[in-house]
């Protein structure tokens, strides 16, 4: 896979967030992971939403994000709301 939008959950609008922010291939994303990647989206663009703190996660783990198991769910909402 060399480009984010055929990961699940990235579309078009979400991959451009992401290029905005210097994370331009699957495996940057993978590698500095969900929760900074939107840390860095939320930066720029303060109306970001914890279900795209889902669909970033999704995406590194290949699942739609409405599979995530509910525990990862809650851990993704406790760090949304710290923000």
């Amino acid at each position: 896979m060399n480009t984010l939008h055929e990961l699940p959950n990235i579309s078009k609008v979400i991959e451009g967030k992401l290029v905005e922010v210097g994370i331009d291939t699957p495996q940057l994303l993978k590698e500095i992971g969900s929760k900074e990647a939107f840390f860095r989206i939320k930066q720029k663009d303060s109306t970001s939403c914890v279900n795209m703190l889902c669909a970033l996660e999704g995406a590194i783990q290949g699942i739609r994000w409405h599979f995530l198991p509910d525990d990862i769910k809650q851990e993704l909402k406790a760090f949304y709301k710290t923000l």
